[in-house]
């Protein structure tokens, strides 16, 4: 797939573009959306998605379409999973609801421009040594049987622990306590400046997030080799997951099999590219150094794509089933206490 430069400062314009055009209209009003807000605005950035894709494939063909797709259904689901923690986080830190809405905007952005660089790390790491592909096979196998065991447990909003660089900045500058609006920085009596909880929160969500790249990343690595469309599927999966926020809030406490689900996707995935690794082998060690050349090695992006909308209808179906026959306490042993964005 052959992208021009001007197609990449194209995207990079556009996507830039959007997400100042969003960040502005949340920051000039902060406030907790509606559900109305929130169909509306993931509906267009779904829309968005799906139009792109048939970009790609009017562009570049059914193959790298169906790439596209998958990946940004595999970050998206990926997302889900990660909409617990960011729940977990605004309640560990209080945040006013009509504040989450902006800290989520701003977390993103930084998340973003940190994922883009972890994307071109892995490319050029991928164009220059194959047997990488090993590596993100094991990883994603090994983080998938984590996470597997661990099942809803790392939910549990007892067990969050903040990670270093928000320690160390809590260590290192003064805060203060109380909440200054979308300010990140106020100034005491004395002229001394001071973070607010609105910028811990900020970097707490963006950095979480780049922990969550460590899956999702090789994931998509393993639907698609082409940088660009991983980007743009990270860039699309990132665009709507404020909204998914507040949208789907209340639901996820009754997705209770969606960890085995994501956990079976990378695995298949993890071995998927064991596989590819398999088949493009350079390591001296297997094989005496030759490529693998067996069909079932490759498997193909129409499976690939099959299996990853079977597997969340499945989950999907499976866990709100389930859900249905349990009491309001043995979901919240489940998956976590309940919390409702819209109850006063």
């Amino acid at each position: 797939m052959d992208i021009p430069i001007w197609v990449w400062i194209a995207t990079g314009v556009v996507t830039v573009a959007i997400f100042t055009f969003d960040l502005a209209v949340v920051g000039r009003r902060p406030h907790e959306p509606s559900m109305k807000e929130c169909s509306t605005y993931l509906s267009i950035y779904v829309g968005l998605a799906v139009l792109f894709g048939l970009g790609v494939w009017y562009s570049s063909g059914g193959t790298y379409a169906l790439e596209f797709y998958s990946g940004w259904l595999v970050e998206y689901s990926l997302s889900i999973d990660n909409l617990f923690i960011f729940i977990i986080i605004m309640s560990k830190f209080a945040v006013p609801r009509e504040l989450q809405q902006y800290a989520l905007m701003i977390g993103i952005v930084m998340a973003l421009v940190m994922r883009a660089i972890f994307i071109a790390v892995g490319a050029a790491a991928i164009s220059n040594f194959s047997w990488v592909f090993y590596l993100f096979g094991l990883f994603l196998v090994y983080t998938a049987v984590k996470l597997a065991k661990e099942g809803a447990e790392d939910e549990d909003e007892d067990e969050f622990e903040e990670n270093k660089l928000v320690a160390l900045i809590e260590r290192r500058f003064s805060a203060t306590s109380e909440w200054h609006g979308k300010s990140l920085f106020v100034r005491d009596g004395n002229a001394k400046r001071m973070i607010t909880p609105l910028f811990i929160v900020i970097v707490t969500l963006g950095t979480t997030d780049l922990l969550f790249a460590l899956d999702s990343i090789p994931a998509i690595f393993g639907i698609t080799k082409e940088p660009y469309l991983v980007l743009t599927a990270n860039i699309f999966a990132l665009m709507g997951l404020r909204q998914l926020y507040f949208l789907i809030g209340g639901l996820l406490q009754r997705l209770i099999y969606l960890s085995y689900g994501l956990a079976f996707l990378l695995a298949f995935i993890g071995v998927k590219l064991f596989f590819h690794a398999l088949h493009e082998n350079e390591l001296p060690f297997i094989n005496g150094g030759e490529h693998l050349d067996y069909a079932w090695l490759e498997i193909p992006i129409w499976l690939s794509l099959v299996v990853i909308l079977a597997t969340l209808v499945i989950t999907a179906v499976l866990s709100l089933w389930a859900a249905n026959r349990m009491t309001a306490k043995e979901q919240d042993a489940a998956t976590g206490p309940r919390r409702d964005f819209h109850d006063d």
